[in-house]
């Protein structure tokens, strides 16, 4: 698929969950915040209370770019743990390499960031790592491979030229972008993350099933 094609799917794949999921997504949604196809702008009067579920564990799915076994995994063992599943689940997938990629500010989309970690782009703690699933713990460092700091896409970010599309970074990390550092300095908790999701319609739609 050519990078315009995959543009115009996110962007359509964007109005049909009513996220942004990249930022030429977001200004598409400004203009045409609906979903698309002939009956978007009046399909969901009438969802059924599986469609709403449904969108809003595709949603989820989406922002952190998981296939659908990836995400039932996580589930299961989000529902292993004390306290409230759906919050669990959103605080495992946050810890993902990728994701921490993403809101550290070295990745401008979710995509770039995978890109950037299976490239052997991205150190955990000095040592290259190269699965976007890879689970940060608390205190462990993200960095940026030497080799790599010099290339555009990086000298970029460390100059905070993805700033204006991205949240504030939340409070779990501490991130030095000059340097290409960051720290996961403790565990996320649900309210922190940046995800647009009803986690409880998610928990229902997997306890349904």
């Amino acid at each position: 698929m050519s990078k315009t094609s995959r543009t115009r799917s996110k962007v359509r794949q964007s109005r049909a969950l009513g996220i942004a999921l990249t930022p030429k997504a977001a200004r598409a949604l400004e203009k045409r915040p609906y979903a698309p196809g002939e009956h978007g702008r009046t399909r969901r009067k009438t969802d059924s209370d599986y469609a709403v579920r449904l969108r809003e564990k595709q949603r989820l799915r989406a922002q952190y770019g998981l296939r659908e076994k990836q995400l039932r995994i996580v589930f299961e063992e989000a529902r292993r743990l004390p306290g409230l599943t759906g919050e669990n689940l959103v605080e495992l997938l946050e810890q993902r390499l990728d994701a921490l990629v993403l809101r550290a500010g070295f990745a401008r989309t979710t995509a770039q960031a995978r890109q950037m970690v299976v490239h052997r782009h991205i150190l955990v703690d000095g040592k290259i790592v190269d699965r976007p699933s890879f689970r940060v713990k608390p205190g462990q460092t993200i960095g940026v491979k030497q080799r790599s700091e010099g290339t555009e896409p990086f000298q970029v970010a460390a100059a905070g030229g993805h700033a204006e599309v991205l949240p504030k970074t939340p409070g779990y990390l501490v991130v030095d972008l000059p340097t290409l550092q960051a720290k996961l300095d403790r565990r996320p908790k649900r309210a922190e993350v940046p995800v647009t999701c009803e986690v409880q319609l998610v928990v229902e739609y997997y306890a349904a099933r």
